[in-house]
């Protein structure tokens, strides 16, 4: 890339942040006005260029296919999980299993590891608590977890998986 365009490019430093930026703003509007368009494109102009500074490390997208499903797989997971947790909560709370779990994580970047804690947030009936100080383990609360192996499983093959797939080269 040109020293004009791309990360830590002077013009425009997240080529791929800025429409997507951008169509945020449109989609919050609900608006298709030229103004609108406008200012949703300096607005994914800008946001970048003076938050250059506070982003970790240059994002790099290995494998852009299995970004877009690993995208899939975590919505789908948010819908089915919200279903999940209001039968729990609905039905008899009592037989709950919460727990505490200590996922280990394969993960280095820090980009991916702070995906990986905000996935487990988003999907309804995990929280994800606290990073070990080495980085090695990442605690998770779940609500209903009779077998915490299985929910370990679950979380590094649905989302840890293809997190490293995505931001971490072979």
């Amino acid at each position: 890339m040109s020293k004009w365009f791309g990360p830590r490019a002077g013009l425009l430093p997240h080529p791929l942040l800025t429409p997507i930026l951008a169509s945020i703003w449109l989609l919050l509007n609900n608006s298709l006005a030229p103004g609108q368009i406008v200012l949703g494109l300096l607005l994914g102009w800008v946001i970048p260029l003076f938050t250059l500074r506070f982003w970790p490390e240059l994002v790099r997208i290995h494998k852009p296919l299995a970004l877009l499903r690993f995208l899939g797989v975590v919505l789908l997971d948010i819908v089915l999980a919200n279903m999940a947790v209001a039968r729990l909560i609905l039905g008899r709370p009592q037989s709950l299993h919460p727990a505490f779990l200590d996922v280990p994580l394969a993960l280095k970047g820090d980009l991916a590891i702070g995906l990986l804690a905000n996935v487990i947030c988003l999907t309804p009936g995990t929280v994800s608590a606290r990073l070990s100080p080495d980085r090695k383990f990442l605690l998770v609360h779940a609500l209903d977890a009779p077998d915490g192996d299985a929910v370990i499983a679950t979380i590094k093959q649905r989302y840890e998986a293809p997190l490293k797939e995505v931001f971490e080269p072979c």
